[in-house]
């Protein structure tokens, strides 16, 4: 990494500075307190200034010169995409070794700021830790022209404006191996932003479950930037029996999979339970040491629309047709651009998808992606998330995380993002629908997520 950073070595009684002086990022006014007597949680409070971008703080922590092992568990608050101001960190001493270890009379901490990457890619093909089998992708690799294609503040408004600010790797959509033997999950800046869900009662296709909210998400995630595709599905689990033409479907979707079926579960249980180890959920977790699952609702929401609020597609535009839009031709496959095949006189049927690439759903990537570099949230496959479906509207706090009470009488799951044969109106930002998490539907899919935290 070219950005210089600087080490700030802090105790319960003092901050002490080491080292040379350094360029931006500056980490100052480091204060370490035990809340003691009333709690054994430690509040480490520092400063941030000088950062170019949103930044990583990894924490060290020492009793004198020996160092102490703070597992990722007992860490919590300010330490994945932080910006300029004011911190805090806490650290839980309970849930490590040093619980009945007596007093830690000279701990002391170093805070080492390093820059959020952009993407990571997890290879299918090695086994678990080895070299290169999970990498990261930072915003100078990409200007730098380290990972080929890329470009800067693809979706501009009216104005001409950026509505996120944003670098983003296009070169991702013309190689299949990150369609097929890697994963590719874009990191997605929402810790702390303030953001409206939902659509507006005008917009077509609107209902109650989508009635405008504020939402604050509470941290950074990482999102795929694909939906997961057959191939990807077939080193974990076994090919999708539904797509039988094997001459193009390795960068198709996944199709015809359930909630429970992904989660390797025989019966719903109630999130968090995590995957069964068999699934493919369960194995991608035991193969990279991250906690992969389906994004939440509002985080699936958060990423597609990627800065366009208030509006229907993510690249802006307003919807002109709710059944065939020409907008939206540009963005997703769905029923009016191929999903479903023309048999004259302004009409359709379903796609017979064994015949050719030119209808059903299309390989992953084929349209534009949106600001963050996500392809195909509008249509393709309608993509399962995390949460239970809730038939009242939503208040902020549902939102902001996962809706994990199953409601009496609504024993489904919620999905996102429209299908390859639905009307335009169904692959909106802030449309919707539901199943039954044993339900495998033939238009569903999904794509990973997992928390904003870097391993190996």
């Amino acid at each position: 990494m070219t950005t210089a950073m600087k080490m700030v070595l802090a105790s319960v009684a003092a901050c002490l500075a080491l080292g040379a002086m350094a360029e931006t990022p500056v980490i100052s006014d480091v204060t370490v307190r035990q809340r003691w007597p009333w709690s054994k949680l430690v509040d480490i409070d520092y400063v941030l200034s000088g950062a170019a971008q949103d930044m990583d703080i990894a924490v060290s922590a020492f009793n004198g010169a020996n160092p102490l092992t703070l597992t990722e568990t007992s860490l919590t608050g300010d330490l994945y995409g932080v910006s300029d101001g004011a911190h805090r960190i806490v650290w839980d001493p309970t849930v490590t070794a040093y619980t009945n270890v007596g007093v830690l009379g000279q701990f002391r901490v170093a805070l080492t700021p390093t820059p959020a990457p952009l993407y990571m890619i997890v290879d299918l093909t090695k086994d678990a830790g080895a070299d290169g089998q999970i990498e990261y992708v930072y915003e100078s690799d990409l200007t730098n022209g380290l990972w080929g294609a890329w470009v800067r503040n693809p979706i501009t408004n009216a104005l001409g404006e950026a509505i996120v600010e944003s670098v983003i790797w296009t070169g991702v959509a013309t190689n299949d191996i990150y369609k097929t033997d890697k994963l590719v999950l874009r990191r997605v800046p929402a810790g702390g932003v303030s953001w409206q869900m939902g659509s507006p009662s005008t917009e077509p296709g609107h209902n109650t479950h989508e009635t405008q909210r504020d939402v604050t998400l509470p941290s950074d995630f990482y999102i795929g930037v694909f939906e997961v595709t057959q191939e990807q599905y077939a080193k974990f689990a076994i090919a999708n029996p539904y797509f039988n033409n094997t001459s193009y479907a390795p960068t198709r979707p996944i199709e015809q999979v359930g909630y429970c079926e992904i989660r390797g579960l025989t019966a719903d249980a109630s999130y968090p339970d995590a995957p069964a180890t068999t699934s493919f959920l369960g194995k991608l977790r035991t193969l990279t040491g991250v906690d992969f699952d389906f994004p939440g609702e509002a985080q699936w929401e958060f990423a597609c629309r990627a800065g366009a609020y208030g509006v229907v597609w993510n690249d802006g535009d307003a919807i002109t047709n709710a059944t065939a839009d020409a907008n939206l031709s540009e963005l997703g496959r769905y029923g009016y651009n191929g999903g479903k095949v023309p048999v004259g006189d302004g009409t359709y049927t379903n796609a017979v998808r064994t015949v050719s690439t030119e209808y059903g759903t299309a390989a992953v990537g084929s349209y534009k992606p949106n600001s963050l570099g996500l392809y195909d949230m509008h249509g393709n496959v309608w993509e399962w998330c995390l949460d239970w479906y809730q038939p009242c509207s939503y208040t902020n706090a549902d939102t902001a995380a996962v809706i994990s009470t199953q409601q009496a009488g609504y024993e489904v799951r919620v999905m996102k993002g429209g299908g390859y044969s639905g009307p335009a109106k169904e692959t909106r930002s802030a449309s919707w629908t539901y199943f039954g998490p044993m339900v495998a539907p033939n238009i569903g899919g999904f794509r990973v997520a997992a928390p904003a935290k870097k391993v190996r």
